[in-house]
């Protein structure tokens, strides 16, 4: 009778398991590489999202001994890889927001849930929308982006960015009211 492994219910189950079998590392991958896809495809665009992702995940096989194994979700800890490595592309962002804001708004839509989203009026101010962000300085954006994009909350923000939680609310008010006051104070979000 071939048994299967038990399935690990919690991340640092799974990084501390890796330790002495890598295998169960791949768990992690297979949980949130789409996940991290997404959000880094947003930020930068297809073309460098899958090697973004490849490489936060090769950074956190690397780095999986330091994890701190009281943090029972990792997805904080890859998106804090991830934006640092972001960082480094941010050239790239801008240029890709300012090039968002001189295309057309596009038909096609990913998936049911992009589907969804792509009802939502921001479509109609995707332009001036990729410019407030293209404006915010990189710690804003990072904050409010984690948040919209990356559905992570205040901690885990704090703990993926290595801030303390007070300085999450400000970077995020701060950007909410920045990218607010560019759209003429009209929040994409709420219906009308």
């Amino acid at each position: 009778m071939i048994t299967q492994p038990a399935v690990r219910g919690v991340d640092s189950e799974l990084v501390s398991a890796s330790w002495s079998d890598p295998e169960a590392f791949a768990e992690l991958f297979d949980r949130y590489s789409a996940m991290l896809y997404r959000y880094v495809s947003k930020r930068l665009g297809p073309g460098p999202a899958e090697d973004l992702v490849g490489e936060t995940f090769l950074i956190a096989f690397s780095k999986r001994r330091s994890y701190d194994l009281s943090y029972p979700d990792a997805r904080p800890w890859l998106f804090g890889i991830l934006t640092k490595l972001v960082a480094r592309h941010h050239r790239s962002e801008a240029t890709r927001y300012r090039a968002l804001l001189r295309a057309p708004v596009e038909a096609e839509v990913e998936s049911p849930a992009d589907r969804v989203a792509a009802g939502v009026s921001a479509q109609a101010v995707r332009g001036e929308l990729a410019g407030a962000l293209a404006a915010l300085p990189a710690k804003d954006r990072d904050v409010l982006l984690l948040i919209a994009w990356g559905d992570l909350t205040y901690e885990e923000v704090a703990r993926a960015l290595g801030i303390p939680v007070g300085t999450v609310r400000s970077r995020l008010n701060r950007g909410r009211r920045k990218v607010r006051a560019a759209l003429g104070d009209i929040n994409p979000m709420e219906e009308e």
